[in-house]
């Protein structure tokens, strides 16, 4: 997002070759990083820490230098190992076959969706996306719980009535009835209406979304806390 220039070394002649706009500045895409001291030791900004700090001092042979010791670093990790018979398993890569590439385990190549997709951010290097509808999907799902277990305590009480009425005179029907059967105001149900009917826990999904979501949730707040770093 910044301007590009060429220079001609022939004649010292100096062209301007790109200059963004403020508009096209406003487009540029948000970057998300894991904060440094969070990083470990393998991933690529510690790892090539000083090769990038000589590059950006403009000292070439340091950086040259510093890749030399990285890779040979790399080809004495890899020699101890074949001589070892230790295999080497990544933690994010998978190697396809078929195609004889590694692939990212993670990988999501679902399209982006606008209009419920809200960021894309990386945690413990697993590709994550946060969804604007989540919640709503989880009460759908809550609701369709409790709509359910309202269903078979109904026809419990169905079933209890028809018991009653066979085994007690008409005129006791009433009574009987009354003893056993659902309130009639179903649809007013609230979140807790499940402890009030004496209704079983809600299914195991419901626990595992809820749990997700306080996992999303934590995750954007580190964002939000990386955000402020960078900018500070």
């Amino acid at each position: 997002d910044g301007e590009v220039h060429i220079n001609e070394l022939k004649n010292g002649n100096t062209e301007m070759f790109w200059n963004p706009s403020s508009e096209v500045r406003r487009q540029r895409l948000k970057r998300h990083i894991v904060l440094f001291e969070e990083q470990t030791d393998f991933e690529s900004e510690r790892l090539w820490q000083h090769v990038t700090s000589a590059i950006n001092k403009g000292d070439q042979h340091k950086a040259t230098q510093e890749k030399f010791v990285l890779e040979e670093e790399q080809r004495n990790a890899a020699r101890e190992r074949r001589e070892s018979g230790t295999e080497w398993k990544p933690l994010l890569f998978q190697h396809d076959a078929g195609t004889n590439e590694w692939r990212y385990k993670y990988e999501d190549l679902r399209p982006w969706d606008p209009l419920n997709d809200i960021a894309q951010f990386e945690k413990d290097g697993i590709l994550q996306t946060m969804e604007r509808h989540l919640s709503t999907r989880m009460s759908n799902h809550k609701a369709t719980c409790i709509n359910n277990q309202i269903t078979r305590h109904k026809r419990s009480a169905k079933d209890c009535r028809r018991r009653k009425t066979s085994d007690q005179p008409s005129n006791h029907s009433q009574n009987t009835e009354s003893s056993c059967s659902t309130p009639e105001s179903v649809q007013e149900l609230s979140d807790d209406d499940g402890k009030y009917l004496g209704f079983e826990s809600l299914c195991a999904q419901c626990g595992r979304e809820m749990n997700h979501l306080k996992e999303i949730h934590s995750a954007v707040l580190s964002l939000q806390k990386a955000q402020q770093d960078i900018h500070r």
